[in-house]
């Protein structure tokens, strides 16, 4: 018999597809669900990833009343998913400086945070209406419909960035940024 061991078991456990590794150790990626928030002056965009943070999925679009209604919404979502963190969209200028609105979203999320006791993070959103309008355009929704729904597909867009990016960090690989955390 031949001394080589390509076909024996091997004696080195297999790690999850989720770990990673970093400066020689394997990291696990944090792994729980992940609600991604594009959040607008009459509506939020819902999405949710998937348990192990890997795909995002769109829910029903939150028409906004107050504060009060918004965040007990949101704390149905939280619960009902068994969400561990929060992705808020951050709207830059296209220079990538910030202005009035970007001001009212780090507020907001200082606001999640405070109240859901997560983890928030901000994440650019430029350019992620136009694309979800773009992706919307060839469909046959009513001007109303598809504008929730590009607020359900930008929050889509956000998150999946978000973790993409997230499981690019984690293994050491640095996709060219679209959208950059904050």
């Amino acid at each position: 018999m031949d001394s080589d061991h390509r076909d024996s078991p091997s004696h080195e456990p297999e790690l999850p597809e989720q770990d990673c590794f970093q400066n020689g150790k394997a990291r696990e990626l944090p792994v729980g669900r992940v609600l991604g928030l594009d959040v607008g002056s009459r509506r939020i965009g819902v999405a949710v990833s998937d348990p192990l943070g890997i795909t995002a999925q769109g829910l029903e679009t939150l028409e906004r009343q107050n504060k009060k209604h918004d965040f007990e919404h949101l704390q149905r979502v939280i619960r009902a998913y068994k969400v561990q963190e929060i992705v808020v969209g951050l709207p830059l200028r296209m220079s990538g400086a910030e202005g009035i609105q970007s001001d009212k979203m780090q507020v907001f999320a200082e606001e999640l945070r405070k109240r859901f006791r997560l983890p928030v993070h901000l994440w650019d959103e430029r350019l992620t209406s136009a694309e979800a309008n773009r992706l919307l355009r060839e469909t046959d929704l009513s001007i109303e419909k598809r504008g929730k729904a590009v607020d359900r597909m930008a929050a889509i867009l956000i998150l999946q960035g978000w973790m993409e990016q997230r499981a690019a960090a984690a293994s050491g690989f640095r996709r060219p940024a679209s959208g950059s955390e904050l």
